[in-house]
C-alpha cells in the first residue's frame, strides 16, 4: 500500500513518520506517582513489543517521579499534560522523550513559549492531541457539535500556535470513540499537513468490542496509507493494547513481529478438541516476538495443504494429529502430545 508521505519525528530512538514503520504506542495504567509500579508496567510493555510507552503526569508529585522511572525503563516515554505549563517544563527538565500537550489550554502566551523553547532545546517532539470529547465551546457553538470539521479546525489552530514560534516537531492526533467520525476527521487532517499521524479511537471500550473497533478504525485508516504510530486503547492491562497493535499491523503487513495463528474454524470432520488446543497455543506463543506463521488445523485430509504457507503446525485426526512444516507432513502424534510437539517444532526454528 502507498503510506501517505509525512516529515520525521523522534521520540527518543524511534522514528514516527518519514516512511518509518508505524511504531505501537500504549499508556501505563499505573499511578505516576508509584514509581515501582510504573516501572514494572512499563517494562513489561517493552517485553510484549511496545515502541512508545505514554503517562500522565497530573501534578507536581507525578513529574518528580519521572527521573526515577526514565532512568529504570528502555523505550521512549511521553508525558501526558493538561492545563498546566509549569507540569510540562517539569517533565522537559526531567529528560522525557515527548509530550502529549495542546497549546491552547496550558496557558497564555507567554507560558506556551517558555514550553516551546524548552521542547525545541532538547529535541522534544511535541504531539497536539484532539479528542472528540474535549473540544473547545468555540468549535462546538460554530461547528453545531463535534465534527469532522471541527476536530481538524481545532487542530491547526493549535499547530498554528506552535509553528508561529517556528516549532514544527509536531505529531497530531484526532480520536473519537465514534469510528466513522474518527475516520473522516484523520482523512480531513491527512490532507491539511505532513505532520505524522497518531491514530486510536479513543475510549474503544472493554477487551472485545474494544478490539474490534479498533481493528476497524485504525485498520481501515492504515489501508489508505494514513497513519504513522497507533494506539490501541482498551480498558484492561496494557500489554493487550500492545498485542492488538501488533495484531492489525501483521495483518495489512505492516509489522511482522510475533506469531500469526492460522487456525480452521472447526466443522463436522473435526474429531480433536481443536478450539481448546488452539487457545491452549495461542496463550503459549503470546510473547514469542519471532515472525512466525502456526498453523492449527483440524483435519488430516485438508489441514496441510490449507495451512502450506504456516512456517509449522498441526493437523488433528481421531486420537492423532500431525506435525507439518510448510505443507509437508513430518510426523504423526497422539492428541495429547500434539501441542508439546509443535512447542519442540518451534523452538528448532
Amino acid at each position: 500500500m502507498d503510506r501517505r508521505k509525512t516529515r520525521p519525528v523522534f521520540i527518543g530512538g524511534v522514528q514516527v513518520g518519514g516512511g518509518a514503520p508505524v511504531s505501537v504506542q500504549s499508556m501505563t495504567k499505573t499511578d505516576t506517582r508509584d514509581t515501582v509500579s510504573t516501572v514494572k508496567q512499563i517494562n513489561l510493555l517493552a517485553e510484549a513489543g511496545c515502541d512508545i510507552i505514554r503517562a500522565a503526569v497530573p501534578d507536581r508529585e507525578a513529574a518528580d517521579a519521572l527521573p526515577g522511572i526514565l532512568r529504570s525503563i528502555s523505550i521512549p516515554l511521553v508525558a501526558d499534560i493538561h492545563f498546566d505549563y509549569r507540569l510540562a517544563l517539569a517533565a522537559i527538565n526531567a529528560g522525557v522523550n515527548g509530550l502529549r500537550i495542546n497549546p491552547g489550554n496550558i496557558g497564555g502566551r507567554n507560558k506556551v513559549e517558555e514550553v516551546v523553547r524548552a521542547a525545541q532545546d532538547r529535541g522534544i517532539p511535541i504531539r497536539i492531541g484532539v479528542n472528540a470529547g474535549s473540544l473547545e465551546k468555540e468549535q462546538l457553538a460554530k461547528h453545531g457539535g463535534v465534527t469532522p470539521d471541527a476536530m481538524v479546525e481545532s487542530a491547526m489552530g493549535h499547530i498554528h500556535i506552535l509553528e508561529n514560534l517556528d516549532f514544527t516537531n509536531i505529531k497530531i492526533s484526532l480520536k473519537a470513540s465514534n469510528v466513522p467520525l474518527m475516520l473522516e476527521a484523520y482523512r480531513l487532517m491527512a490532507k491539511k499537513a505532513d505532520y505524522p499521524l497518531h491514530i486510536g479511537v479513543t475510549e474503544s471500550g472493554t477487551l472485545r468490542y474494544g478490539t474490534v473497533k479498533s481493528a476497524i478504525g485504525i485498520g481501515i485508516l492504515l489501508s489508505e496509507g494514513i497513519g504513522d504510530t497507533i494506539r490501541v486503547s482498551l480498558t484492561g492491562h496494557p500489554e493487550h493494547e500492545v498485542i492488538a497493535g501488533y495484531d492489525i499491523l501483521r495483518a495489512l503487513g505492516l509489522r511482522s513481529r510475533g506469531v500469526e495463528l492460522i487456525s480452521c474454524p472447526t466443522c463436522g470432520r473435526t474429531e480433536i478438541d481443536l478450539i481448546r488446543i488452539a487457545g491452549e497455543v495461542e496463550k503459549k506463543l503470546q510473547l514469542v516476538n519471532r515472525p512466525l506463521k502456526i498453523a492449527v488445523m483440524g483435519c488430516v485430509v485438508n489441514g496441510p495443504g490449507e495451512a502450506r504457507e504456516a512456517d509449522v503446525g498441526i493437523a488433528g485426526g481421531k486420537g492423532f494429529g500431525l506435525i507439518f512444516r510448510k505443507g509437508k507432513i513430518i510426523r504423526k502424534v497422539p492428541e495429547g502430545s500434539l501441542v508439546e510437539e509443535l512447542l519442540k517444532e518451534i523452538e528448532n526454528i
